[in-house]
């Protein structure tokens, strides 16, 4: 994996650049503002484009005619909120009396425990009541001989022409910044393939395939994910303002475009939504239960909307970590107002989308991307050294419900032990942590194995002794313990028995172990012992075993186990003799100094459990 140090990017020309690139946002707000909104449509209005276009549309008419679409809809839209806003400004007179009578009773209900509060502290200290009495009681008022005479302002009546003049200033900036953005939006896609060779252009010959695979995720999967979440946005808005009209809501189509529009602010603009809603309901009916039964509607939507809906559509969440939504929406918004916050989710999922290509922009995807900047095999070490068992064998189990035990020792556990292993060799672990660890790995492969259920705490004295010497050894005891000397039967089919033998070595003794456990799981009568040191079946036995697993050798071990080899391979001619040696692994023996040795030589535990299958027949 890449070296993805946070602290390679600290330095002084990365920092000036940051502080360069902040205050190009901030003070070129005006005109970075109307490119990114029109950047962001056009990823929205993509989809909508290449459907056009698989009709037969060339890209020229099918881009216009989105166009004309999108601002037809956005125009209608836009009238008909206009209309509803002067409807519901010409009918607040209706409700100021509920207004006042809801207020008062809030007010009572909030202001009643601390009007008790200061009742009984006046009771706790008269004394103090009494000296404010008698302050009160000598202080002086002067009262000016001459009272000033009370003086009216009033504001000169507006003509029609200035009312018009008025409205056409103050509607002439939105207007203005909209025909901007939708004249760029237009030049965006219809240029769309020309700017894609541009930015290719620039990036340079070294950096063509990256370029191409960070332009084609923004095009496919970000615009994907934009359009599917605007019509999931315009669909619960749609729903809301249904539900409130057919409860007698005035205006609902207002309230349900308010919904729609709030929501594509990160959590809180669904939080203003509702509240918005829940004052007008409470403004407009003399009761409570209104109010309550449409923010009840509202709060049941919103959950099966985010919780069902969501998740089938673009997946269980936008890219971002939930802290890092929060984050931009106070970022995004500080920058740029309330075009920043309708817009930080949208920007910062196309910044954590261009760092997993742009390695300026890795630290971005690092800090804000919802999947973790480490592996599984890093999670689960980082997990062993704090002896979180807990959390490791729910992130197995998770694992372990889409993929077998086999995969998950080749992907998590191995890797991590292997990691684990060049931090002892290095010294970096005490003895403190290195027993934590091995009780830890325990732990997990026995909770995780179906035939060894046995946590390590309830085992005896002996068992943990003998696991602070060889954590291998100790899970094959746990088995015998349960399973007999044999570790199962000698009654059994010929040619049905896999045994999994290495050196009197932990690494050896450990692989061992886990390849029995994955090949179990798999129905296969797996069994292991140590080379040169446990006694094997008998002549008599012999014909039961079809196949001897044995780990890849070490350099300093390689004469012991050409030997045992060489032993198995005389004692038991017709068994089959294979090595396992995962990627992974730091042997530097070359596979042509055991290959007259051994019969096949295998890359993972799960080639391994292929190799043995039923399918696969036997050798006799």
């Amino acid at each position: 994996m890449r070296d993805s140090s946070l602290f390679k990017y600290l330095g002084s020309g990365s920092i000036v650049t940051a502080c360069c690139v902040l205050g190009l946002l901030y003070f070129g707000r005006d005109v970075i503002q109307p490119l990114a909104l029109a950047s962001i449509l056009s990823l929205v209005i993509a989809p909508l484009i290449r459907s056009m276009r698989r009709f037969g549309l060339s890209h020229m008419p099918a881009t216009l005619l989105s166009v004309i679409i999108v601002a037809s809809c956005v125009i209608g839209v836009g009238t008909i909120l206009a209309f509803q806003l002067v409807a519901v400004s010409h009918d607040l007179p209706k409700y100021r009396a509920a207004i006042r009578t809801k207020v008062a009773a809030v007010r009572e209900f909030a202001e009643r425990p601390f009007a008790r509060l200061e009742a009984e502290l006046t009771a706790v200290s008269p004394q103090e009541r009494g000296a404010v009495t008698a302050r009160r009681g000598i202080t002086t008022v002067t009262v000016s001989p001459t009272q000033p005479l009370p003086v009216e302002i009033r504001q000169p009546r507006l003509t029609t022409s200035d009312q018009i003049q008025r409205l056409f200033s103050v509607a002439w900036g939105p207007i203005g910044e909209a025909g901007l953005v939708l004249v760029l939006l237009v030049f965006i896609t219809l240029e769309h393939e020309s700017l894609r060779d541009r930015v290719i252009r620039l990036a340079g010959q070294a950096e063509v395939g990256r370029t191409i695979r960070a332009l084609s995720d923004a095009a496919q999967g970000v615009s994907r994910f934009f359009f599917s979440q605007f019509v999931v946005n315009l669909t619960f808005g749609t729903l809301i303002g249904l539900l409130l009209w057919l409860a007698g809501v005035p205006h609902a189509g207002l309230w349900g475009a308010l919904s729609a529009m709030l929501r594509f602010v990160p959590y809180l603009g669904v939080m203003a939504a509702g509240l918005t809603i829940a004052v007008f309901v409470a403004a407009i009916d003399p009761g409570w239960q209104l109010a309550v039964s449409c923010i009840a509607l509202f709060l049941a939507l919103e959950l099966f909307v985010a919780n069902v809906v969501e998740p089938k559509v673009y997946g269980h969440s936008s890219g971002l970590s939930p802290l890092a939504v929060i984050v931009s929406a106070v970022f995004w918004g500080a920058m740029w107002g309330p075009i920043g916050l309708l817009l930080s989710t949208p920007l910062t999922l196309c910044l954590v989308v261009a760092g997993r290509h742009v390695r300026g922009l890795e630290p971005v995807t690092i800090l804000l991307g919802d999947a973790p900047s480490v592996s599984g095999a890093q999670r689960l070490y980082q997990r062993v050294l704090a002896g979180d068992t807990e959390t490791i064998l729910r992130d197995a189990r998770a694992y372990l419900r889409r993929a077998s035990f086999a995969r998950y020792c080749d992907q998590v556990l191995l890797p991590g032990l292997t990691t684990a292993s060049a931090d002892i060799r290095s010294g970096q672990i005490d003895d403190t942590q290195l027993a934590r660890i091995r009780a830890t790995i325990a732990d997990v492969a026995s909770q995780l194995t179906p035939d060894m259920p046995v946590p390590i705490r309830s085992l005896r004295r002996r068992n943990v002794s003998l696991l602070d010497a060889n954590l291998g050894a100790h899970l094959r005891q746990m088995r015998e313990e349960r399973q007999g000397r044999w570790q199962g039967s000698l009654d059994v089919p010929a040619h049905s028995v896999v045994l999994c033998a290495g050196l009197a070595s932990e690494r050896d003794g450990i692989l061992s172990e886990l390849l029995v456990r994955a090949l179990r799981e798999g129905d296969i009568d797996a069994r292991s012992f140590t080379l040169l040191e446990t006694k094997g079946p008998g002549p008599d036995y012999a014909e039961l075993i079809s196949t001897i697993f044995l780990p890849y050798p070490m350099e300093e071990h390689l004469a012991t186990w050409l030997t045992a080899a060489l032993e198995l391979r005389n004692s038991l001619p017709t068994v089959l003799l294979a090595t396992v040696r995962p990627p992974f692994d730091r042997s530097t023996v070359p596979q042509s100094a055991i290959e007259n040795h051994i019969d096949i030589v295998l890359r993972s535990f799960e080639e391994a459990l292929a190799f043995v299958s039923p399918e696969k027949p036997a050798r006799g």
